[in-house]
């Protein structure tokens, strides 16, 4: 069995958001332990000696004993859940999860990385945590405070799933094993840069295009200004009625057409 931790609790008799309210104030922390066979118990805990307590564990999977003084027996327990306010920081209520010496039980422990990757060392590759932490079954004594995973020899492009590693005497995942736990992939920057390398810019070679077009257009215009090139000058006719649509403009042969028209009327 792991280092064990040690905590003073008292059974608390009033429940609610106004008694909870009210610990806070004093600077305890309402609890609650649950039990697989016993009933669910209301509790507190002093602010101060509950964080003493966190940092010692400091992330890992601990057991902690709970000394109570209505009840002589300690109840072995660990930590299921610390809810903390996002604003204050301050630690809101705490769940404790009753276990039994002689029975097994299923925790959340947490991935803990050994090793120098091979990837990272010599392939400028980045290891990447897929799961942070794994499902497992055990008796107390057989709980560890960490997974450890060994990462020497993984390479870029590769991943060590959960059926791939070592097991752990007394230890059952409960994990699927193809789950991923620790992959070593190439830089992101890197990746970037390949793709904007062999990816084609869409729309590159449209203004190309349009700027030859325009150059026609253009050296048609030029002998526009020149009244005696009849043949010129029907050039930029049809260059003015492909740029005229002018929403509402009328081209101005029409309103020639309508002055001459207006006499023979008459």
């Amino acid at each position: 069995m792991n280092q064990q931790f040690k905590l003073n609790v008292a059974v608390r008799a009033q429940t609610g958001r106004s008694a909870s309210r009210r610990l806070r104030k004093a600077n305890r922390v309402p609890a609650i332990l649950y039990g697989k066979h016993t009933s669910p118990e209301s509790l507190s805990i002093e602010g101060p000696e509950f964080v003493r307590l966190l940092r010692s564990v400091a992330g890992r999977a601990v057991l902690v004993e709970l000394e109570r003084t209505d009840k002589p027996v300690k109840a072995l327990s660990f930590l299921q859940e610390v809810q903390r306010d996002p604003m204050t920081d301050k630690y809101l209520h705490v769940d404790f999860q009753e276990v039994k010496a002689d029975e097994k039980f299923e925790i959340r422990v947490p991935v803990q990385v050994t090793g120098e990757s091979f990837g990272v060392k010599n392939q400028s590759g980045v290891l990447e945590m897929n799961a942070h932490q794994l499902r497992i079954r055990c008796l107390p004594k057989d709980l560890p405070e960490f997974i450890v995973v060994d990462v020497t020899e993984l390479k870029v492009g590769e991943t060590i799933k959960l059926g791939e590693m070592k097991p752990i005497a007394g230890v059952e995942f409960l994990d699927t094993k193809g789950q991923p736990v620790v992959s070593c992939v190439e830089p992101v920057a890197e990746i970037v840069q390949e793709v904007a390398a062999t990816t084609p810019v869409e729309g590159a070679a449209a203004p190309a295009e349009g700027a030859a077009a325009a150059a026609p257009g253009a050296a048609g215009a030029a002998p526009a200004g020149d009244a005696k090139a009849a043949p010129g000058a029907a050039a930029p006719a049809a260059g003015a009625k492909a740029a005229a649509p002018a929403a509402g403009a009328k081209p101005a042969g029409a309103a020639a057409a309508a002055k001459t028209a207006a006499p023979a009327k008459k």
